[in-house]
């Protein structure tokens, strides 16, 4: 168990912290968005499928053709969910955008309560207020003075939080794909993303030189196949709430990142807002209760 818990920490923690870097990939790929969730899919894809061929999960049979219709739903979904995120970095900053994108367990509480007939409880609510006022926080910091710079300020903010939305929604259907090898989701869901966005990608305009096809690749290969391995594997061996403590490491690699690449630093009020949020996002995870919503019997 020892051995399960370390290298699964392991797992996780790489699988945050590659995470994390993707902003820096996406920018400096100088593709249009569409082109960048393009190639992720495609390399994307190509990896995984040679996982799952490794792992003996393409042979016939293993799924059914509803599973399969739910995996392509999500699919949707997380690809949208990609080209929501990505686009609001120019808008909100990947600080910014990355903390924002940070409330999606409070979208998926409300889906769950939803779909899956969840209860929501007092302290789901307080967390759920929490993220709200950490949110009012940041929207209030609007960068400069002008009505522009608020106005791609508010739609990145917008974008960010149709990306948690989607991201939900996947995150929900992957509830119902329970038992479903994780890394043969993965494998659908790029796939979908590369017949979803073929249409509108602009292979007249391919990266100029090596570096720009060798960041399409890293995007497509590390932060899409080995990504999902590390994830998969961390969540397979880790306790739900060590999961959600080292998922953190996620959007504080993003802030850092973008403060040593880009020079972009957060203000006070925005550093107020997403501490708040990640501390209630934290205490969604972790099944936190503050102590005067706690049954006195449990208090004492």
């Amino acid at each position: 168990m020892g051995n399960d818990i370390k290298r699964g920490s392991a797992e996780m923690t790489a699988a945050m912290l590659i995470s994390g870097t993707i902003g820096w990939f996406v920018v400096m790929s100088g593709q249009p968005v569409s082109g960048v969730v393009f190639w992720r899919c495609l390399f994307g894809a190509l990896t995984l499928l040679v996982i799952c061929g490794v792992l003996g999960l393409l042979r016939p049979g293993i799924i059914t053709l509803r599973t399969f219709g739910i995996a392509v739903f999500g699919g949707v979904a997380i690809v949208v969910n990609w080209l929501l995120l990505f686009a609001s970095y120019s808008h909100a900053t990947i600080s910014v955008a990355t903390t924002v994108y940070n409330t999606q367990p409070f979208m998926l509480l409300v889906l769950g309560a939803l779909f899956l007939g969840e209860k929501i409880t007092a302290a789901k609510l307080f967390w759920l207020a929490l993220a709200f006022a950490g949110m009012t926080a940041i929207v209030q910091a609007k960068p400069g003075a002008g009505s522009d710079a608020f106005d791609g300020y508010g739609l990145g903010i917008l974008m960010a939080l149709g990306a948690a939305f989607f991201y939900a929604l996947a995150a929900l259907a992957a509830k119902w794909l329970k038992g479903t090898p994780p890394h043969l989701i993965a494998l659908i869901q790029v796939a979908t993303g590369m017949l979803m966005l073929a249409p509108m990608t602009d292979f007249s305009h391919p990266p100029a030189d090596a570096g720009g096809w060798a960041i399409l690749v890293t995007i497509g290969v590390v932060h899409t196949g080995l990504m999902y391995v590390l994830l998969y594997g961390a969540i397979q061996r880790l306790p739900t709430h060590l999961t959600g403590a080292l998922s953190f490491l996620y959007p504080i690699a993003a802030i850092l990142v973008d403060r040593l690449a880009f020079g972009h630093t957060l203000q006070p009020i925005q550093i107020l807002g997403a501490a708040t949020i990640l501390l209630a996002a934290a205490g969604m995870n972790l099944g936190w209760t503050p102590r005067w919503l706690r049954p006195r019997a449990l208090q004492n």
